[in-house]
């Protein structure tokens, strides 16, 4: 099995620290978050989307990057992702994040997919999603780096079929899907092996997390007594959450999925080398009860 590690999700770690950590894991690939740190949030503590010790700068990428793939090289680690946060039709952004991606030795980038609000048909932002990854296609043909799409609540593709849709008139070869059934928790479940089933040479990536639904508390009265309560999404620890990762494994397996699985998990549960270490185990052991399935 192999396992990577998305750099969200462990902020308080710089690029060194988070090799070392991901080498101690037994983790090999990592998955470099592409973005900056705001100004007036680098003096807060470590965070998953502001102050992340682990993230490329766009501006500064070009004297970042050799840096980051030193740190990679040191503790014997591959760069397999560089992780952007693209809109749907920047292509200066996106060519730029291409550049960044092939200097730093990934094989794979995420692109940009439209925000879904009720504010725009789907129809329309379909047609420029679809006219941007025509674009991207050629760009991940160029620079060797296959572009992918990620399963993603609010967007409009929550779903592998939805994300299939977007991709299926392009080449597998340089545009895939990143399938993420955590997100999917939140917007977007289908039976996991159809969805796979379904994406075919299409899939690409997993990413590994979980997620629950809770009832809130509605004007001081308790979820279980009031009539008006809501239901809300939030993110779970790895075996808390709804995502049943034993069934993914066994639905990723009957589609002869060998790729990596890579660790994003926003639960706060543990510091970023506990929580490396416990997906390693949790995924050794979820492999070993494969075996024992099999060997039944």
């Amino acid at each position: 099995m192999k396992l990577s590690v998305f750099t969200v999700a462990t902020p308080d770690l710089n690029a060194e620290e988070l090799a070392a950590a991901a080498a101690s894991a037994g983790i090999d690939g990592i998955e470099w978050r592409f973005r900056g740190i705001p100004e007036d949030a680098r003096t807060e503590e470590p965070s998953f989307w502001r102050h992340n010790r682990s993230s490329i700068d766009p501006a500064k990428w070009e004297e970042q990057v050799p840096d980051f793939r030193e740190a990679t090289a040191k503790h014997g680690r591959r760069s397999i992702a560089l992780v952007p946060y693209l809109s749907c039709g920047d292509l200066q952004s996106t060519a730029q994040a291409f550049q960044a991606a092939a200097d730093l030795g990934a094989s794979m980038m995420r692109v940009g997919v439209p925000g879904y609000d009720r504010s725009t048909s789907y129809p329309e932002l379909y047609s420029q999603a679809v006219r941007y990854l025509s674009e991207v296609q050629e760009m991940a043909q160029q620079y060797h780096v296959k572009a992918v799409v990620e399963t993603h609540h609010q967007t409009i593709a929550p779903t592998a079929s939805l994300a299939y849709r977007l991709v299926q008139s392009l080449d597998a070869q340089h545009v895939g899907v990143l399938y993420d059934p955590g997100n999917m928790v939140h917007e977007g479940y289908e039976n996991y092996r159809m969805g796979l089933e379904l994406l075919g040479p299409y899939l690409a990536h997993v990413h590994v997390k979980n997620a629950a639904w809770y009832k809130e508390e509605q004007n001081g009265e308790s979820a279980e007594s009031s009539v008006s309560a809501k239901w809300r999404c939030q993110w779970s620890p790895l075996t808390e959450g709804i995502v049943d990762w034993m069934q993914v494994f066994r639905d990723l397996k009957s589609v002869g999925y060998d790729g990596y699985y890579g660790i994003e998990d926003f639960s706060g549960e543990f510091n970023s080398q506990a929580m490396l270490q416990h997906f390693a185990e949790v995924f050794g052991e979820i492999e070993r009860r494969l075996e024992e399935e099999v060997q039944v």
